[in-house]
């Protein structure tokens, strides 16, 4: 990796990446980040395998090209899921992906009754059933898909009133009774689902542990690039969009540790 501070490219279809983005800056905030917004293919569910993956292949071909990263995170369970591999082998920067934390989630279960909540997308793709395979270690494990909850949370950020009874219908199916036994862990296989944690913990039936990627995902790119030398300066941040649209007022409501420069588009 460069001996200078490096530049950290933070991907994802909306806004769900800056769960991912505000754990990485606390860890490297001597970066150079670029965050960037594929809001005009959002949401990613609507697009088939074969149309997201030639999208994703080519935003991402342009934004390596315009911005030379030393490292790629996928901050998008749905990409990662279908396109992750097929990155890492047309690009020569390393990436690191997004996928459902089904390993430490059945790990630390008691009840081992564990829910996968994700897009639809992401809960139907083989890699996601491989990974309950390999690593679900006896659990039995629900795969949840809502259709709604990202386009919910990019509502929410935009300040719009978001219905507790919409977001109550998606999740209720994560929540299993069975044999005196109730589920006790949820993975949020979806990087937008940690803006809506505070509506989550509230609207559940019992109390759950909601299981987050996103500090293990900024654990990754530091063994990959390693920690902030000791008197590194601060880094900057520039936020993206494939749209061309301005930020939303959650940009600037503490949700990211540092301010973006002015918006710009792909």
């Amino acid at each position: 990796m460069s001996a200078t501070a490096p530049t950290i490219l933070v991907f994802d279809s909306g806004l769900g990446g800056l769960t991912v983005f505000r754990e990485i800056v606390p860890l490297r905030p001597d970066a150079r980040f670029v965050y960037v917004a594929d809001d005009a293919g959002f949401p990613y569910g609507r697009s088939s395998e074969g149309e997201l993956s030639e999208r994703v292949v080519s935003v991402m071909a342009a934004l390596i090209d315009a911005h030379s990263p030393d490292l790629v995170v996928i901050a998008c369970n749905t990409a990662s899921t279908l396109v992750l591999s097929r990155l890492r082998q047309h690009f020569a920067v390393p990436f690191v992906g997004t996928v459902p934390a089904i390993k430490p989630a059945c790990a630390a279960s008691q009840t081992r009754l564990v829910s996968v909540l994700g897009t639809e997308a992401t809960v139907a793709r083989e890699y996601t059933r491989k990974l309950i395979a390999d690593f679900g270690q006896g659990c039995d494990v629900t795969l949840v898909g809502s259709r709604r909850l990202a386009v919910l949370a990019e509502a929410m950020l935009r300040g719009e009133a978001v219905d507790d009874a919409d977001i109550a219908d998606e999740i209720a199916p994560c929540f299993v009774a069975r044999d005196g036994l109730r589920t006790d862990t949820i993975v949020l296989a979806c990087t937008h689902y940690p803006l809506l944690n505070g509506h989550f913990t509230r609207l559940a039936p019992w109390p759950v542990t909601f299981v987050d990627p996103a500090p293990a995902i900024a654990r990754r790119v530091v063994d990959l690039l390693g920690p902030r030398p000791e008197g590194a300066a601060g880094g900057s941040s520039d936020f993206l969009t494939t749209s061309g649209t301005s930020p939303h007022p959650a940009l600037a409501d503490g949700l990211i540790p540092f301010g973006f420069r002015q918006p710009s588009r792909v």
